[in-house]
């Protein structure tokens, strides 16, 4: 066990630079953590040059034989699995803890749990939630599953990253958050996107539409805080093109492992599978990399 005043000294190894990793990383180095950094993509390395703590690694075995800490932030289960079997688990000394801030599917998270555990090593699903705005802004919800033990020797550092770190329970509780957390989020911003665009097309000012649904019932973080329709929240998707944020593409694989997870326990989930469908569509009309709220855009031009 790592004991909480070693944490602020210790090294942080990170996989995965992307719209929320590089992020994450920056806050990290903020308050002086060493961290050592890999990406497939060399270009995301380009980010970091004016930040001092940051080593970059051009192969994974130099961030696992450099860190205590490992955080993982990858696209999908596949790849997760693949750095943890390929590189992590052989290379890594023992009690390192692998946090995985991934979202993935329960099975692949909990096997390699177990792996990890017989290897002595301390696997941890830590998936989060808040957007590309929480991790720049350092208020990112951290669901965390894990023993207590393990969850106290990795708060310090996740606290560096978030506002909420909350733990759920054991190995795999993390991800049951987050994918409940994603399924709601998905469906509520068709909801957003559907609301804004009837009272638009019935003659509604966009601004005073969103004002009236967030003083009413119909409120949601989609329309308080990352409203899909241009114009009306600055600094977001909806207001570049639906560039950054969350790929639509991400939010539907979310969304199967919502619906795989669901029909494991016989869960009714008969919202999740219309959405799932219709994000899809999106996906496959060319929409696949814009932010998810790009559903406002698609229902328009349809």
């Amino acid at each position: 066990m790592v004991y909480l005043s070693l944490t602020r000294y210790a090294s942080i190894g990170f996989f995965g630079l992307g719209n929320m990793g590089k992020h994450m990383v920056i806050n990290l180095l903020k308050v002086n953590h060493n961290v050592t950094i890999f990406d497939t993509d060399s270009k995301t390395f380009d980010y970091f040059k004016e930040y001092k703590h940051v080593n970059i690694a051009n192969k994974p075995e130099y961030v696992i034989q450099q860190s205590d800490f490992i955080i993982l932030m990858l696209p999908n289960g596949d790849i997760v699995r693949n750095v943890c079997q390929s590189n992590i688990f052989p290379l890594a000394r023992k009690g390192t803890f692998i946090i995985d801030c991934s979202t993935i599917d329960l099975r692949t998270s909990k096997e390699l749990a177990k792996i990890a555990q017989n290897e002595k090593l301390h696997f941890i699903d830590a998936p989060v939630s808040g957007g590309v705005i929480g991790a720049q802004q350092g208020t990112l919800t951290f669901m965390v599953g894990c023993e207590l033990d393990d969850f106290k020797s990795i708060k310090p550092i996740l606290a560096k990253m978030g506002k909420n770190i909350v733990r759920a329970g054991t190995n795999g509780s993390g991800l049951a958050a987050k994918i409940c957390n994603n399924l709601l989020a998905a469906i509520s911003m068709i909801g957003t996107s559907e609301a804004m665009n009837l009272g638009i097309k019935l003659g509604l000012e966009k601004k005073v539409l969103n004002e009236l649904i967030n003083s009413s019932t119909g409120q949601c973080w989609s329309s308080q805080s990352y409203n899909p329709c241009p114009g009306i929240i600055p600094n977001i998707p909806s207001n570049n093109n639906y560039q950054g944020g969350f790929a639509s593409e991400l939010m539907t694989k979310d969304l199967l492992i919502a619906l795989d997870a669901a029909k494991d326990v016989q869960a009714m989930t008969p919202l999740t599978e219309h959405a799932t469908k219709f994000y899809q569509e999106i996906c496959s009309n060319g929409l696949n990399k814009k932010d998810f709220s790009v559903v406002f855009q698609y229902l328009n031009k349809e």
